[in-house]
């Protein structure tokens, strides 16, 4: 429910997002039979195995999809979507303290909303939210899929809202919140433009990226609000190799002064790659910052660009939309 309080409160910055262009579907799902499905997950099984050249377009009308939606390896370049993430929802409650038929925790990793392992999948104009709340943790959306774009979507959760597990990934104009841990993986993901909002006291990231993966998250010309009394790191490293870089971001008072966390492992301060270049507002603090994190140069800053993190050996570069 919180999270679903949330998708209304932000009604007014999802007014201001630009508007997908008209889009004429392969199916359309709507809740109340006027389509082809009434489910996601229905109309995403009876796609046909889709190509790059070839992307499968489904149409989400308004309403509130209770369903937990899988999208399989095989049916990647599938594009999903919704009319506006204020009146598009797909939400479930499952989180990681449920037990399952084996008499068992679930643990977190069976815990989301959606859950995406094939490639090229595309999500706009969607909100998906775990509406469990303060429960433990409890995700929107897995990532495991390469080549993934979100544009103009929210993501609504507490504690590990977005698992991007592996791949690359591109977020553009989204609002994610959540409270601790809530961007996490060892994935190469871009922000552009997203708010990320931060619910209590916690952390916004939570990388695990590989010692041998050159990126991990990216955030370029982004916002970070919170809640009240919220404070926020920027990251802690959830493995010791953790990439994570704010780029021209503006940042309110939430963050905490010292920027960022070493998880109570002091040997990580050696071996992480955390930075900022370009931070403003009053939670920018750079001599307030760690001493183990970097303050990056205009050169370094630039070679972060969408291109050089995401287009990989393929050369990738996220489509527009058309």
């Amino acid at each position: 429910m919180r999270a679903l309080i949330a998708v209304l409160a932000w009604g007014v910055l999802a007014a201001s997002a630009a508007e997908s262009p008209a889009i004429k579907p392969d199916v359309v799902v709507a809740l109340d039979g006027s389509g082809d499905f009434k489910s996601i997950q229905a109309a995403i099984m009876a796609a046909p195995y889709s190509s790059a050249t070839n992307v499968w377009t489904i149409r989400v009308k308004p309403g509130t999809y209770k369903e937990r939606v899988y999208v399989q390896r095989e049916r990647g370049y599938l594009r999903l979507v919704g009319e506006d993430p204020g009146t598009t929802i797909l939400t479930h409650d499952v989180h990681a303290n449920m037990v399952g038929n084996d008499g068992e925790k679930i643990g977190t990793f069976r815990t989301p909303t959606m859950q995406i392992d094939g490639d090229g999948f595309i999500v706009e104009n969607l909100t998906v939210a775990n509406a469990a709340g303060p429960v433990g943790q409890a995700l929107a959306l897995r990532v495991d899929g390469d080549k993934g774009v979100f544009r103009n979507c929210r993501f609504l959760g507490w504690q590990d809202t977005l698992f991007l597990n592996r791949g690359r990934q591109y977020f553009e104009d989204c609002y994610i919140e959540g409270h601790v841990d809530f961007i996490f993986g060892g994935a190469t993901a871009f922000f552009e433009r997203c708010r990320i909002h931060c619910l209590r006291k916690g952390y916004i990231t939570a990388a695990s990226t590989p010692a041998d993966q050159l990126y991990g998250f990216i955030f370029d010309h982004c916002t970070i609000t919170g809640e009240g009394e919220a404070k926020t790191y920027l990251g802690r490293p959830w493995r010791s190799y953790a990439m994570t870089v704010f780029l021209n971001t503006e940042m309110s008072d939430v963050v905490q002064p010292a920027g960022w966390d070493n998880w109570r492992d002091p040997k990580r301060e050696q071996t992480v790659r955390y930075g900022e270049y370009g931070s403003s507002g009053p939670g920018a603090r750079p001599e307030d910052r760690v001493k183990w994190a970097r303050r990056l140069s205009e050169e370094e800053a630039s070679d972060l660009s969408l291109g050089n993190v995401l287009s990989g050996e393929d050369g990738w570069a996220p489509s527009h939309p058309n």
